[in-house]
This record gives C-alpha cells, sequence and structure tokens, in this order.
C-alpha cells in the first residue's frame, strides 16, 4: 500500500508534516529490518531476482486509489509477488526488491520526495513484519499445507499493519476522517489479499512440479487480473453511487437559503475530494450576483473567475444549448483556456451549468483533485452530471423560496417594496442608532387615480401607477427606497435627512414628477399630493412614522402647494375628518347638509335668470363646515356621488316649487371632477330630472376648468350625453387653469364664469379689466354666454355691462341665501314680468 501527501495539519494534535512522517517510516523500516531481517542475502539465482524485481514493478504499477481527503490510499495485488518472493528469494532480497520496485514507481508516477520514502520504507517493514510472523509457525516446504497458512497468515499480519501505519499518518496529518479509514485496510485485508497469496501458493505448487506448468499458469494469472481489474472499477462505480446518493439524501435535507447553498457547495468539494469548488449565480429578482467558495484556502476572496463572464472557462461551459459537464486538463485545452487554468492556479477543472430561475443559467467549478496522483476521469464527470440534478433541483427550491419572501415584500403591480418592507427597513434603519438616526418619509398619492379608474378603467389607471413609479425611481435619490403602500399611495424614505431637509426633498421629487404622460392613448397628468414625516422628530418606529406621514399627506390636499409636513395640530385635524367621513350620509338624512341659492341676473335686462346651488354643512359640534373641506373629504372616501345627488334634489325640489308658482327659474349644481369619471352620472341626472318634473333646459351644471379639459373627459362621452338631456354646461372658474378657448369649441359648454379673482380688481386695475374684456369677446366670438361672478360694486356692475357681460352674480346683488330668506329677499327685491314670447312661465327681475 502507499499514500500521497498530507495537507497541512488540521487538528491541534497533528503537528507533524509530510517530510518529518517519511523520515519517521524511513526509521521505523530501518529498525524492523535490524530485527527482524536476515543480515546477509540468501543464495538466490540472479535471473529469479530480475524476474522478481520486474514481477514487484508491474504488482505496483496495476493498482486501486483510495482517496481519503488529501490521501490517498493504493491497493494493489503485491502480495502474490511477495509471497513467491518469500520463498524463492528469501527476506532480504524480498525487502531489497520490494522497496527498488516501490521507489521506482513513485518516482515515475512523480510522486513526491516524503511519499516516495514512505511508500519504499512501509514496503520494507510489510516485509520484516512478515518475516517475524513467519518465526512463529513451523515453516517447512513449500508443498505443506502449514507452509501456506504461515504465509498466509505473515503476509495479511504485515498488510494489515502496513495499512495501519498509512491511516495513522492520515490521522497525524489531517485528522479522523471515521471508521471507514479502518475500514479500508481490513477489507482488502480479508479479501484481496489471501486471494492473491494463495495465487502465489498455487503458483509455486505449479512450478515445483515442472517449469513448463508456467503455461499453464500464466492464463489463470491474467484472468486473475482481469478480475482484480474488474474487482477495482465494480469497487470504485459502488461508491461513486453510493456518494451520489449520499448527496442526494443532503441535499434533500439542505435547508433552502444562503447557509444551504454553501453547504451544497461544500457537499460537492467533499464528494468529488476537491480542493475548490464555486458556484456563480446570477441576480435573481432583488438578490444581486452570488458567488459561492468553498476551499481548504480560507483565503479565497481573489477567486473571481467564475463570476467573470468573459472567463474563457465558463463562456464555454454556458454555451447555449450545453448542459453536461466539461473536463478541462492539460492536454484538452486550447491556448487560452490554459491561461485560465492557470490564473486559477488549477491542473484541471470540471465546469458545469446549473438551472436557475432568473433566465441564466448559473455555473458551478470544480478545481483540482486533493490528490496530487488521481485525477478528474470521466467517471468523475459523469458522477457531476448525476449530481447536476440534485443541484438543479435544490438552487430551483432556494430561488422558489426567494419568489415566495419577495412576493411577499414587493407590490406585484410595480415591483417596487410595499408596506410590510418599507416599515421592517424603517425599523432596522432607527434600531441601527436609537438615537441619533435621522430619517423623512414621504409619503404621495396620485390625484387624479380615482378618476382615471371610473372612466378608463383598471388597465389605464394600472399604467398611470407604472408611469409614477417609473418616475418616483428616476427622480428619489442614489439611497432612498421607494415603496408602494396601497392604491395610488407610494412612499419614498430618505436616510440621514432632518425635516427641514425632507421637506425640500419632498417638494424637489414633486416638481420632478410633475408631468403629463401617455396612457392609453391620451396625455394624462401626473400630479402629486405629498405628506412628510421625519424621524426622530415626529415617531421614532415605523408604526408612527407612517401614520404621521398619512395625516400630513391628508392635510397635503388641502394645500396649495400640494405638500404638508406633520404637526401635532393635524393629529386633531384628522380625528375631526375622520369623524365627519363617518357621519356625512347621517348628516345629510338629518339635514344637516343643506343648500343656499345665490341669485344671477341677466347684465342688461336685470331679469333673474338663474340661481347657483352652494353646499352648506352646520355641524352641531363643530359649528359650520368649510365646503372645501367636506367636499373634498366626500372625494376621498367615495362618497362624491351621494352628496351631489343630495343638492341636485334640494336644487331641483326649490325649482319645481317655482314652475308650480309659475316662475321659470334655473338652477346650476356645481360638479366636481370626479363625478364626471362616474359611469352611471348621466343616468342619474336624468332620474333626478324626472322625478322632480323639471324640464332640463332650467338645470345648469357648472364644470371645474380641469376636469372639463382633461383628455380622459374630453375622450369620453358624458359631457355631450348630459347635453343631450337638454340641460346647459358652464365652465367654473374660468382663467385659472390651464385650458384655452380654442379648446372650449371641441365641447358641449354653453357658457363660461369668469372667476371672480378677475372679476373683483376690475374697479382698480387695467390688467385685469383687460382679461376679463379680452375673455369676453373670445367666448362671444366661440357662441358662448358669459358670467362674470364677484360683481360687488356699481362700478364693476357698469365695466361689466358695457364690455357686454351677458350674466351677473356678487355680493352687490346677494350674498348666497338659505330658501326662507331667498323667498324674502324674491319678494322685497324683484318683480315679475309676463313671460316671454314662446315661454310658458313668468319672469323675475331686480327692481332698481
Amino acid at each position: 500500500m502507499a499514500v500521497q501527501d498530507p495537507p497541512a495539519p488540521r487538528w491541534p494534535v497533528a503537528s507533524l508534516g509530510p517530510a518529518t512522517i517519511g523520515w519517521l517510516s524511513v526509521l521505523v523500516a530501518l529498525a524492523a529490518a535490524s530485527l527482524a531481517l536476515p543480515t546477509r542475502f540468501e543464495p538466490a539465482s540472479p535471473l529469479v531476482v530480475l524476474v522478481v524485481l520486474g514481477a514487484f514493478v508491474l504488482a505496483e504499477s496495476a493498482n486501486m486509489h483510495v482517496e481519503f481527503r488529501r490521501q490517498s490510499v493504493v491497493v494493489s495485488a503485491s502480495e502474490l509477488v511477495f509471497v513467491i518472493a518469500l520463498v524463492e528469494v528469501g527476506p532480504t532480497w524480498t525487502a531489497l526488491t520490494r522497496a527498488v520496485a516501490v521507489g521506482g514507481v513513485c518516482a515515475v508516477q512523480r510522486y513526491s520526495p516524503a511519499k516516495s520514502l514512505t511508500n519504499t520504507a512501509l514496503a520494507v517493514v510489510e516485509v520484516a513484519v512478515a518475516v517475524a510472523v513467519l518465526r512463529l509457525f513451523p515453516v517447512g516446504d513449500v508443498t505443506e499445507p502449514a507452509t501456506w497458512l504461515a504465509h498466509l497468515v505473515a503476509i495479511v499480519v504485515a498488510t494489515i499493519v502496513g495499512g495501519g501505519l498509512i491511516r495513522l499518518a492520515i490521522i497525524a496529518t489531517q485528522g479522523y476522517t471515521g471508521p471507514e479509514l479502518w475500514w479500508s485496510v481490513l477489507l482488502p485485508a480479508a479479501t484481496v489479499t489471501p486471494m492473491a497469496v494463495l495465487s502465489g501458493l498455487s503458483v509455486l505448487l505449479v512450478v515445483e512440479v515442472s517449469l513448463w506448468g508456467v503455461v499453464l499458469v500464466l492464463p489463470l494469472l491474467g484472468g486473475l487480473a482481469l478480475m482484480y481489474r474488474r474487482f477495482a472499477a465494480v469497487t470504485r462505480e459502488g461508491r461513486e453511487l453510493e456518494a451520489v446518493y449520499a448527496f442526494a439524501r443532503q441535499v434533500e435535507q439542505t435547508s433552502p437559503d444562503a447557509d444551504g447553498a454553501r453547504r451544497l457547495v461544500k457537499a460537492i468539494r467533499e464528494l468529488l475530494n476537491a480542493e475548490r469548488v464555486a458556484l456563480w449565480l446570477p441576480p435573481y429578482l432583488d438578490e444581486p450576483p452570488r458567488l459561492i467558495v468553498d476551499s481548504d484556502d480560507a483565503a479565497t476572496s481573489w477567486y473571481e473567475g467564475p463570476g467573470d463572464s468573459e472567463d474563457p472557462l465558463r463562456r464555454r461551459v454556458l454555451t447555449p444549448g450545453s448542459t453536461a459537464p466539461f473536463l478541462f486538463a492539460p492536454g484538452r485545452v486550447g491556448p487560452e483556456e490554459a491561461a485560465a487554468l492557470a490564473l486559477r492556479g488549477a491542473q484541471e477543472v470540471l465546469g458545469a451549468p446549473v438551472t436557475t430561475a432568473a433566465g441564466e443559467p448559473g455555473y458551478l467549478e470544480v478545481c483540482d483533485r486533493r490528490s496530487d496522483v488521481v485525477s478528474f476521469s470521466e467517471g468523475d464527470r459523469s458522477a457531476l452530471d448525476s449530481m447536476l440534478t440534485h443541484v438543479n433541483a435544490a438552487i430551483r427550491q432556494q430561488q422558489l423560496l426567494t419568489q415566495i419572501r419577495y412576493d411577499a415584500d414587493h407590490d406585484r403591480l410595480t415591483g417596487l417594496p410595499n408596506r410590510q418592507r418599507l416599515a421592517a427597513e424603517i425599523d432596522q434603519l432607527l434600531r441601527a442608532d436609537p438615537v441619533g438616526a435621522r430619517a423623512g418619509l414621504v409619503l404621495t398619492a396620485l390625484d387624479n387615480h380615482t378618476e382615471i379608474v371610473d372612466t378608463l378603467g383598471h388597465a389605464a389607471a394600472d399604467e398611470l401607477l407604472l408611469v409614477t413609479a417609473g418616475l418616483l425611481r428616476e427622480h428619489a435619490p442614489p439611497d432612498a427606497m421607494v415603496a408602494r403602500m396601497e392604491g395610488e399611495q407610494f412612499a419614498v424614505l430618505l436616510p440621514g435627512l432632518s425635516q427641514v431637509a425632507a421637506e425640500r426633498a419632498a417638494r424637489r421629487l414633486r416638481e420632478a414628477t410633475s408631468t403629463r404622460a401617455r396612457v392609453a392613448g391620451l396625455d394624462l397628468e401626473v400630479t402629486l399630493t405629498v405628506g412628510v414625516a421625519a424621524a426622530p422628530a415626529h415617531g421614532t418606529d415605523s408604526g408612527t412614522l407612517m401614520q404621521r406621514a398619512d395625516v400630513a399627506l391628508l392635510a397635503a390636499a388641502s394645500e396649495s402647494g400640494g405638500v404638508a409636513s406633520y404637526h401635532q395640530v393635524l393629529d386633531q385635524q384628522s380625528l375631526r375628518r375622520l369623524q365627519l367621513g363617518t357621519e356625512l350620509e347621517q348628516a345629510m338624512a338629518g339635514g344637516q347638509i343643506s343648500v343656499v341659492f345665490q341669485p344671477i341676473i341677466d347684465a342688461r335686462t336685470s331679469d333673474i335668470v338663474s340661481v347657483e346651488t352652494l353646499v352648506r354643512w352646520a355641524h352641531p359640534r363643530f359649528g359650520a363646515i368649510p365646503p372645501d373641506d367636506f367636499i373634498h373629504l366626500a372625494e376621498q372616501i367615495g362618497r362624491i356621488g351621494p352628496l351631489t345627488d343630495h343638492v341636485l334634489d334640494l336644487a331641483l325640489a326649490r325649482c319645481r316649487r317655482w314652475l308650480d308658482q309659475d316662475i321659470a327659474l334655473s338652477v346650476a349644481v356645481n360638479l366636481s371632477a370626479r363625478c364626471l369619471s362616474e359611469p352611471d352620472l348621466v343616468e342619474r341626472v336624468q332620474r333626478a330630472l324626472r322625478r322632480h318634473g323639471v324640464p332640463g333646459e332650467l338645470l345648469i351644471l357648472e364644470l371645474t376648468e380641469g376636469s372639463v379639459v382633461d383628455d380622459s373627459v374630453r375622450s369620453s362621452t358624458v359631457l355631450a350625453d348630459l347635453h343631450a338631456l337638454g340641460l346647459r354646461l358652464s365652465m367654473d372658474d374660468f382663467g385659472t387653469g390651464y385650458s384655452s378657448l380654442s379648446q372650449l369649441r371641441q365641447l358641449p359648454i354653453d357658457e363660461v364664469k369668469i372667476d371672480k379673482s378677475f372679476v373683483l380688481g376690475m374697479s382698480t386695475s387695467q390688467g385685469e379689466s383687460f382679461i376679463a374684456r379680452s375673455i369676453i369677446e373670445l367666448a362671444h366670438n366661440l357662441g358662448l354666454r358669459v358670467v362674470a361672478e364677484g360683481v360687488e360694486d356699481e362700478l364693476t356692475r357698469k365695466l361689466l355691462t358695457e364690455m357686454g357681460c351677458d350674466k351677473l352674480q356678487g355680493f352687490l346683488l346677494s350674498r348666497p341665501l338659505p330658501d326662507d330668506k331667498l323667498e324674502k329677499w324674491l319678494l322685497a327685491r324683484t318683480g315679475v314680468r309676463s313671460a316671454a314670447p314662446g315661454a310658458q312661465h313668468r319672469r323675475l327681475f331686480v327692481r332698481v
């Protein structure tokens, strides 16, 4: 038996190096030889000595390697020659010829000096042990059974002693590897060695009868050699198959995480007894590329070959369509691949593609056997191919877990982290430095999301959400985390920013993302409402910080700039809004939400042509609630439709009472932008007209400028369908938005209302007068009537009348009045005209 170079000691007690083991083996061999072997050579024919030497060389050359980590134990059938040599040339010549044969074979096979010394010394020790055992038995002629038994026992004992010494050397240099280390001594000694000894004795008996017996013996020995080689092959295949099964069981028990991948790589290295194994996995979801290396050498940070997409070995293995492992070894590679091997410091490499869920294959690389005698073979390549099935399954299982975790932490539509992931990130950030950690949390809401859902459907709304997510990613700071909360809300976590810095960043972010986007074939406006909270000023945990950012977001909806930061007063306002939201339906049913009316007159005749219906809420606890507050609240909680229906019913009921008095007086009702996106709006208005028996021409619906010129509204038929009911459509607050009169030509608008901001300053500002005059002239050119609201003095009334304004509304005529006070005002300030030609009902006019 022989042993390969051991590695550096792994146990604290294993402090002997390979060279030390080699020289100790020589000393042991010399001591054993001096004690057991004769001091003189026995008489022997030189020809017989040469034949024995040649036989030893052949026997030592035909061997079977059994690996233990860096060690490779060699099992041979040299015992057949051993017994013949002891009988024919005596102990001394046996020791000498065996030592020369072992040393020569080690030199030819390029064993290291230490290993050659060790193996040669062990050959001498085994002869000395056999001779010592033979002295315990009566040895006679070779034809005597007692001689057979003596030689059998002697050589088996010598084999066990030699193998035991090799295993002790392995333990001394590498550590104890388990019971299989000793079984590898006992099993060959109990099977191969007795067969070899008995075969040698048989040869001796045949030759003893006649030298011609050699002719009969040689085929027998050839058959035995073939049987031995087959035994070695079956043993090796069985060991490899058992190792693959063991690997499969180990993979099944491996946890599907990063530690599991490292254990998987380590298991491959142990199974193939390799110096180093590397596994490169491509990026997957939010995981970066991974390079996992397992090696005896702890310093593996330099090893980047498998992670280089231009590496020649990896490029060849990952050739499209390639699924089997490649063996790169001297004589089988080109210059470029040889350079890659040299860069790795490897003699040979097994490379294999690994199937992943990332759409790109991974790369597995196995470098060099630990043994410097045994190299990778086709059997090892086949074993790796068998293991790949289990490796691929394990990697896919790990990536499936990654997918599950990713899905749990990310929004499915945008791929952004979700609320849960954001909360974990906030808590981790704040826990890292409980005292000094600073962070800003920006919570945003897409302003027109609900209208787009109602008008264009969820697919278009999702498309706009993707555009918004992309804008936030693009314009957020590099170290920020952009997350999607729910619905139309997104969040941006800004690590390290103070409250003031977070507010500035929030305003920049809102400005940068305010744009128009092409969605569903339409140009839609992207605008965000933004709430800001900062740690530690507003909270030191994710729950508190997100709740206060949400409070700030609600406050930002009523801010002109669309951005608000949290402060304590907002908590009370938020509670108030929550209470109002829960009481809205009850307030409508209980009469708390009512309407007031403001008259509108003809500028030339002073006839009262209509009244604008304005909603009011008299809350028993909070008093008068500003209309903007609860209208916006109704939009947010999805109750703007019922609120609009409630106001429409009150306005049409008042109109019906005037009709019953034979008075024709139109009522104007405001519609919010969100109402226009409700699919059943036209049907609801039609039902209300029928319910109250009011003709359509007595109803005016006032629409905000922004809602009328929105692409989604213009592309729908809602305005045309409303106009088809016979009612009139008025654009309210004209001049404050982004529309132009040329856009109005494409819409069924009957009139425009000049915003009061232009009217109030007309008496003192020529600029405001010029704007009002321009609007009136251009509107008339388009066939539209013009209403001026905010008329508060006679000079403004006179100027507007001279400009040709059609209708006037303002405090000069009357403030908004509840129903009972409007009746008194009408009695006190108006007179009755007879019906106009072709009309059925009388008209009211303001008495001067």
